[in-house]
């Protein structure tokens, strides 16, 4: 497989804090973690993309855990359930909760409705991916201020000037790009390929 910088070399600049992102996913989920997903637009698309290359198979077989297996097999359509099961890693895209968001927004202020989840779903440990392609979006920034409150590790998502988010976050990854739509691209390919290293380091054999 074609590494992300073979591919774009202008992401060079940006490896150290590539890598250190993929560390630290796996480090989260080694710990019995989570991560959480939350962005704007294009970006809350980007977090239902990411959450769901992480909780299923994406290039790698995910045989479920033996135990489950075992459990299963007792049971009608047990083999089939167990054979077609593929293991997760836990990920949750804060942009998916109709009632909760719609609630939330018609009682209280709309820029905390990522904030209120986070507040809800995380856990000291847990990696929260931010997206922000300007880095100033205030419903991100609230949430960045309540994963610092609860020891959750800040990952950001930005464009190459970063904004506030980028200066709040753990690891900051900046597209090298001002426009939106290009920093956007960028983006895909970076979790593409955090999400591919992750799932190589817990899942071995390919699909």
């Amino acid at each position: 497989m074609v590494n992300l910088i073979e591919r774009f070399k202008e992401l060079e600049p940006i490896k150290g804090n590539i890598d250190l992102a993929i560390e630290s996913i796996i480090n989260c989920y080694k710990n019995g973690n989570k991560v959480l997903i939350a962005g704007n637009g294009g970006s809350a698309c980007d977090s239902e993309h990411i959450a769901g290359e992480l909780l299923k198979s994406f290039v790698k077989k995910r045989p479920i855990k033996e135990e489950i297996r075992k459990g299963l097999l007792s049971m009608e359509d047990g083999e089939y359930i167990a054979d077609n099961l593929e293991a997760p890693l836990r990920a949750i895209a804060l942009t998916s909760h109709m009632g909760l968001s719609t609630a939330y927004l018609n009682d209280r202020d709309p820029y905390l409705i990522f904030a209120q989840q986070l507040l809800g779903f995380g856990d000291k440990g847990d990696v929260f991916i931010a997206i922000s392609t300007s880095g100033n979006a205030k419903n991100i920034i609230h949430a960045c201020k309540v994963a610092k409150a609860m020891g959750i590790k800040i990952i950001s998502f930005t464009n190459n000037h970063g904004g506030k988010l980028a200066e709040m976050a753990d690891i900051a990854i900046k597209a090298p790009s001002k426009e939106t739509y290009i920093a956007q691209e960028y983006h895909e390919a970076i979790y593409h390929e955090i999400c591919i290293r992750v799932e190589e380091y817990f899942f071995k054999e390919d699909r």
